[in-house]
């Protein structure tokens, strides 16, 4: 049973603090450029043809002429969905005419290419249709429903608008009748129905979606992934060709309750995990959140890098080991730590625990917004901790970190799933039960909770540290998480100390009409270290303030960091806002040494290098990359 649960994308109107500012952004500049790129509008961009593939579908399914035919992804279909998502939520808030007609423009598109028996998937009606539901390894059909189905339901929660609902409620019931009814058997290689099937269900009630979610939990693993291994064997034909025996990759080499490590694709597990947990708090199954809390732990304790990010090698784009966490060849893929947010929240709805929200935040205000250039019209996909232009995006080792955001990906997954998870942040942001609101980011703006709670926000966080709650209506409890990183913090209830009661990095405080809550945290400096048992990191040392991981680069610190070196007894020093700053960001400074080196010096020297004391300069994470090409480390050498 849910303990507490998201609320309604309705729910939460930002004002223009940070999260507004970003809300805003998305929708002013993000949205209506990637509405672009689907169309193969944009100048410079990767060509991504979703808008004709869809069309092209329509007449394949009339036997007309299906004109350039397919292009793109296998999965490319899903860049519609996450758009149509995006644009919901912005919706939401900043209602557009224009907009919502051009989403209904495309949703017809969508419909037009919907078969009679429901299946929905431009690339097999334009290339194959005789190939359905024969590559469920690779082929990500389930995958595309599954974010078509997450659209739908977002679309029809902001606007009441139902067609796409009816589609893929169509749709699902194509697929019940594929794998329930038929027992075709097996289950998608890539995560992300189970999900959305959960979202359907609590929508519509239909208890088919239900078990269909379940099925699809249940049977992964439950044969070693024996299920993808003859499917290929039936197949004279491939998508990419993976290797089919590496069952790991895909989550299929064990039954998921008997999952205790986080392994396999980053973006496929966190995705798998996110419909675990939410399975398990809608039907009690203890079990399977005894296995969620073992991989949660695997996760944040032995494979999260200090960004949120998830995901240490390209190979597969995946988990590797324990304590395996390189910065310079660091994957951390954009959509993964978007997933590890989803996970967290899935998590918080089975037990409030401040751990859970603290890694949503770690992972929102660092990899998540890195993965997109203050501007809107950039995005990372691979999002490392160091960079080195020269080695960086041209060794083959670490040609798949980049120097510089790309304006699209023809694999373009992370661009739009970054413009929906900013514009539903108030989701994460605020949960709800009968008689508790419950506050786990800290988002400026008017929340209305269905127990009758009307409570305004008010802070500059992240770079303001007082967080002001004010009960415009209705009585309860209020839970405020209290951020492991803040070392001290205090709350007052109306001028005075607040009347609290503390469990599990929340303090619960009882509100009614009028209140004022203030939550002060510590806003100084502070460095992190690694454990030693993580070799990459041995000796080094990372700045951040308050939720933000701060790096060094090349731009600030006279063109080069890597000979820097932070003394972590010395002294920090703050900058005040500078809204001229790369969009408007604090920077940070420390002491530190620089190796003083001849422009000739040989490549070895058996001379000691002479230091000189300098004063080093940081800025946030997820600003970085926006000016000038240059070094970047976030973790340094300490003296």
């Amino acid at each position: 049973m849910k303990v507490q649960r998201q609320l309604s994308q309705k729910a939460y109107t930002s004002d223009m603090s940070f999260a507004g500012k970003y809300r805003r952004l998305i929708k002013d500049e993000v949205i209506p450029y990637q509405y672009s790129v689907l169309r193969d509008e944009a100048e410079g961009a990767e060509k991504s043809h979703v808008i004709q593939n869809f069309i092209n579908a329509a007449a394949a399914l009339k036997g007309e002429d299906t004109g350039d035919g397919f292009y793109g992804m296998v999965f490319q279909d899903s860049d519609a969905a996450k758009w149509i998502e995006a644009a919901a939520f912005s919706l939401s808030q900043f209602p557009d005419s224009e907009l919502e007609a051009k989403v209904d423009e495309v949703i017809d598109l969508i419909a037009a290419a919907q078969d009679k028996d429901g299946y929905l998937n431009t690339y097999f009606t334009v290339k194959d249709r005789e190939k359905r539901w024969t590559d469920l390894y690779e082929a990500h059909e389930l995958y595309c429903s599954g974010h078509m189905i997450e659209a739908a339901c977002a679309y029809y929660e902001v606007t009441g608008k139902d067609k796409l609902l009816r589609v893929m409620e169509k749709n699902a019931e194509h697929i019940y009748n594929m794998f329930i009814t038929e027992k075709h058997g097996g289950c998608g290689g890539h995560p992300e129905i189970e999900l959305a099937l959960m979202k359907l269900y609590r929508l519509t009630d239909n208890k088919k979606c239900l078990e269909l979610a379940k099925y699809f939990v249940d049977v992964r693993g439950c044969d070693g992934g024996d299920f993808f291994r003859q499917e290929a064997k039936k197949r004279n034909w491939k998508v990419w060709g993976d290797d089919v025996g590496d069952v790991t990759y895909n989550l299929a080499h064990k039954p998921v309750r008997e999952m205790t490590d986080a392994e396999g694709h980053a973006v496929r597990a966190v995705y798998l995990y996110t419909g675990m947990a939410d399975l398990a708090s809608e039907t009690d199954d203890g079990i399977l959140l005894a296995a969620c809390r073992n991989i949660w732990k695997s996760i944040t304790d032995r494979r999260m890098y200090i960004t949120g990010g998830i995901g240490s090698t390209v190979h597969g784009e995946a988990f590797t080991v324990d304590n395996d966490l390189p910065p310079d060849t660091a994957y951390c893929e954009t959509c993964a730590s978007i997933g590890l947010m989803f996970f967290a929240s899935r998590m918080l709805e089975n037990e409030v625990k401040g751990e859970y929200a603290d890694v949503m935040e770690r992972a929102f205000y660092n990899t998540v917004l890195a993965g997109m250039a203050l501007d809107g019209k950039s995005f990372f996909y691979v999002n490392p901790l160091e960079c080195v232009p020269g080695i960086t995006g041209k060794a083959q080792t670490h040609r798949h970190d980049l120097t510089r955001r790309p304006k699209w990906y023809a694999c373009a997954c992370c661009p739009p799933n970054i413009a929906r998870v900013i514009s539903s942040l108030g989701k994460y942001a605020y949960g709800e039960n009968e008689t508790t609101a419950y506050c786990h980011l800290y988002a400026g703006g008017k929340v209305n909770f269905d127990n009758g709670l009307e409570l305004t926000c008010e802070t500059e966080y992240p770079y303001g540290f007082t967080v002001n709650y004010t009960v415009n209506s209705g009585s309860g409890t209020l839970a405020v998480r209290l951020p492991a990183w803040s070392r001290t913090y205090s709350l007052g209830k109306n001028g005075e100390t607040a009347d609290m009661s503390l469990t599990d990095g929340y303090a619960y405080i009882p509100v009614t009409q009028g209140d004022t809550i203030t939550l002060t945290l510590d806003d100084s400096p502070y460095f992190v270290y690694a454990r030693p048992d993580v070799p990459d990191l041995t000796g080094k040392a990372a700045l951040c303030r308050g939720p933000l991981v701060y790096c060094f680069e090349g731009v600030d610190n006279g063109g080069d960091v890597l000979g820097l070196s932070l003394d972590t007894s010395g002294s920090t020093g703050v900058f005040g806002y500078d809204e001229r700053l790369l969009g408007g960001t604090v920077m940070l400074s420390a002491q530190a040494k620089r190796i003083v080196s001849a422009p000739d010096a040989p490549l070895y020297t058996s001379v000691l290098p002479r230091k000189e004391n300098v004063e080093a300069y940081a800025v946030p994470y997820y600003t970085w990359c926006n000016r000038e090409e240059s070094t970047m480390r976030v973790w340094m050498d300490r003296e």
